[in-house]
Order: C-alpha cells, then sequence, then structure tokens
C-alpha cells in the first residue's frame, strides 16, 4: 500500500498549494506506516520534481507526453487512476483547485473509491472507521465524511493544512500510461493567466473591495494595501459585473471559493452568495461605515468607518512599521 499525490503544476512549477498536497499525503503516509509517491504530468524540469522530496516524497512518477503538455481532465484522471492501481495506492490525495475540482470525481469513479472533496483537516480512524472533515454548504458549515471503500480520494482544500517539510531521499521513473484517442476529445489549446499578479486560490492574504469603494478609480488604495501585505486582491460580484474589476477577481459562491489565513473586505455589505465564497478563511477582517452590514455578523474582526479613510491609515500605519 502507499499514498499517491498528483502534483499539479502551472508552466512547469510547483504552487504552494502542491506542497501543501505532498505535506497532507505524507502525515497519512506516516500514520499508515507507508510512503508517499508523486506523479506529475506534463513538462517539469527535474530540480522542481525533486523538490516534491523535501515535503516527504519518496518516489516521483514522471509522465512526459507531449500529447499531454495542456490540461485534459479525461485523459489526466485515466492517467492517475493508472498510477495509483500501478502504486498499489490505497489513498490519493489531490488539491482542491480549479483542475483538482474536476479531477477528482472522475479518479474516483474509475478506482470505484470513495471521494471527500473540500477536506480541511487529516483523517481520523475511530473504531475502525475512516473519517474526513470538511467543508459543507459552500463553507457555511463542516461535515464529517466516512470513506467505506478500500481506496479513498481527498480533495484537500488550499491552505488548510499548511506546508511542512519532510526530507526524503527522493527518486525519478517515467511513467508510461495508456492514454486513449477518447481521452484527447477535449484539448486545451491555449490557457491566459495574470503572472504578475499572487493567486487568489493560494494566496494567504486577500484584500477586496466592493461598491462601497464607489468606482474603479479608487481601487488605488486597495492595490497599494495589498501590496504592502504582499496579498491578492478580489472584489465582490458587482464589482466584477460593472467592469470595475475582472472576473478573474470575483470571490463568492459565483466566483472563486478561497480559504486564506486573513481575509480582509472592504466596503463589501456582505451578501451570503459572497460569504458563501470566503466563510472558509481563518480570519475576516470588516471595514465597512455601515454598522448593520451583514459581514459583521462572522468577521473576527470590524471596523465601522468610511474606507476613505480607514485605509489610508493602514497604509500609512504599514509604512511606518516596515520602515
Amino acid at each position: 500500500m502507499s499514498v499517491l499525490v498528483y502534483a499539479e503544476h502551472v508552466d512547469g512549477k510547483f504552487k504552494k498549494s502542491v506542497f501543501e498536497a505532498v505535506s497532507y499525503a505524507k502525515a497519512i503516509a506516516d500514520d499508515q506506516n507507508t510512503q508517499v509517491t508523486a506523479l506529475s504530468i506534463g513538462n517539469v524540469d527535474e530540480n522542481e520534481l525533486k523538490a516534491l522530496g523535501s515535503y516527504g516524497a519518496s518516489k516521483v512518477l514522471r509522465v512526459s507526453d507531449q500529447q499531454l503538455h495542456s490540461f485534459v481532465n479525461q485523459a489526466y484522471a485515466s492517467i492517475i487512476s493508472e498510477a495509483a492501481k500501478a502504486e498499489n495506492a490505497n489513498v490519493v490525495i489531490l488539491s482542491n483547485s480549479f483542475s483538482g475540482r474536476g479531477l477528482a470525481p472522475r479518479v474516483a469513479v474509475k478506482l470505484k473509491a470513495g471521494l471527500v472533496d473540500g477536506a480541511i483537516e487529516l483523517p481520523r480512524t475511530d473504531n475502525g472507521k475512516f473519517l474526513v472533515k470538511k467543508n459543507a454548504f459552500s463553507g457555511k458549515a463542516f461535515a464529517t465524511t466516512e470513506l467505506l471503500s478500500e481506496i479513498k480520494v481527498i480533495a484537500l482544500n488550499p491552505n488548510a493544512f499548511g506546508v511542512r517539510e519532510s526530507a526524503a531521499d527522493v527518486s525519478i521513473e517515467d511513467f508510461e500510461a495508456d492514454v486513449k484517442a477518447t481521452d484527447l476529445g477535449t484539448v486545451v489549446k491555449e490557457i491566459i493567466r495574470a503572472t504578475d499578479k499572487v493567486s487568489l486560490p493560494d494566496a494567504e492574504i486577500v484584500v477586496s473591495g466592493g461598491r462601497g469603494l464607489k468606482g474603479p478609480e479608487n481601487w488605488g488604495m486597495i492595490e497599494e494595501l495589498a501590496g504592502l501585505l504582499g496579498a491578492a486582491t478580489a472584489c465582490s460580484k458587482p464589482v466584477s459585473d460593472a467592469d470595475w474589476r475582472p472576473h478573474s477577481e470575483h470571490v463568492g459562491q459565483t466566483g472563486i471559493a478561497i480559504s486564506p489565513n486573513l481575509y480582509i473586505a472592504i466596503g463589501i455589505s456582505g451578501a451570503i452568495q459572497h460569504l458563501a465564497g470566503v466563510s472558509s478563511s481563518k480570519v475576516i477582517v470588516v471595514i465597512n461605515k455601515d454598522p448593520e452590514a451583514p459581514f459583521f455578523k462572522v468577521a473576527d474582526y470590524g471596523i465601522v468607518g468610511d474606507a476613505f479613510e480607514v485605509v489610508p491609515k493602514l497604509i500609512e500605519a504599514l509604512k511606518a512599521y516596515k520602515s
């Protein structure tokens, strides 16, 4: 038996969420007295692959088929399930990223495995039961899921477990997967990414703005505050709908679901659709001049005040602290 973890990459580089998934897999493997095998698909440098050993992977399977350098959901799911069978893996770990959310159910079906998506804690075993805590109802509640199948598939929420170094001697092996023509029926030709920004799903700190900022011309202070904090910028749905900000920054139930360590909401009332996408944040800070804003009911810290007065003072204080 072993634990298999899919190591998703972006343009040949692994993000923090991958190292977190490997760390999570290593903790499970230690509990089961077994080892971690990581699977990488596409063009990834060998030194990058070896870096997975720093977080507990003892073996890396490399699939370098030219047809698979771009993400193909069906084909990747087939390869992951084949690798799991070849490694006799009883647990398969993926990051609950945009692609991971599409892969995990397919992999589970191919392996006839039980699935937990949105996991936020290590599995626990009580009287022989395999239990995993996860987010439920768009992050408004938690659920504990019991997996009864021999093979388990777990999609881990980014920022839920943390990155833990656990150096291991790692070997890299080429893995030949049987990719069928039907798996390549839909192929992604091009992916355009905003490379100059902190990725929202991976961000540990997010600064977000809403209609209380009155217009796109006032977004400079949001970006300045985010820059000082090393944070990603985000916005509410009405803001992206009005084209004040790109839709790639929209967080919420119909946008990107995030779980940063710190979420700062500025001029956002806190509609239930927005809360559904950000309620997994570990700490929520709300700045709003309306003391009755719904967001204050879920906030860990709140400032009742005009954003155009409060945010510049925060920026000034951060600059003074950093100097």
